[in-house]
């Protein structure tokens, strides 16, 4: 079985002291989830995180490498995927979409981004995300 292997964040700005997500949804399929995207040749994964936010959203992003947590899941190719996920807080809500890649965007506080948020096992890391990020913002 071929395993890919992807970096990814999850985006977020404070507005009045809590945390709002950015989700994107893609382009080829009614799937909303987060910026994340192939690790290419010898990157990290964060800085494959990185880059997939920059090219997805136009974000120039900084990811915090003290939390991070993974989604493994098969693909229907037949091939596994592991997704290494960090958090990246921005301050401005300005996005400019990879429109081949992601076709629409939102910014939601946690209630509306579990809502929107279309896998049971993304809803578990933004769950988990969502609890480190409050903690840290006191």
């Amino acid at each position: 079985m071929v395993t890919e292997i992807d970096g990814g964040a999850i985006v977020y700005r404070v507005v009045d002291n809590k945390p709002v997500y950015l989700l994107e949804k893609s382009a080829t399929s009614d799937f909303w989830g987060f910026p994340k995207g192939h690790v290419e040749g010898d990157e990290t994964l964060e800085q494959a995180a990185i880059r997939e936010i920059k090219e997805e959203t136009a974000i120039d992003a900084t990811i915090d490498t003290e939390f991070s947590i993974d989604a493994n899941y098969d693909m229907k190719n037949g091939h596994h995927k592991v997704v290494t996920f960090y958090t990246s807080q921005v301050d401005s809500d300005k996005v400019t979409l990879q429109a081949e890649e992601i076709s629409d965007y939102v910014w939601a506080p946690y209630d509306e981004a579990m809502k929107t948020v279309t896998f049971d096992n993304l809803k578990d890391i933004l769950k988990h995300t969502n609890e480190y990020i409050v903690e840290k913002l006191g």
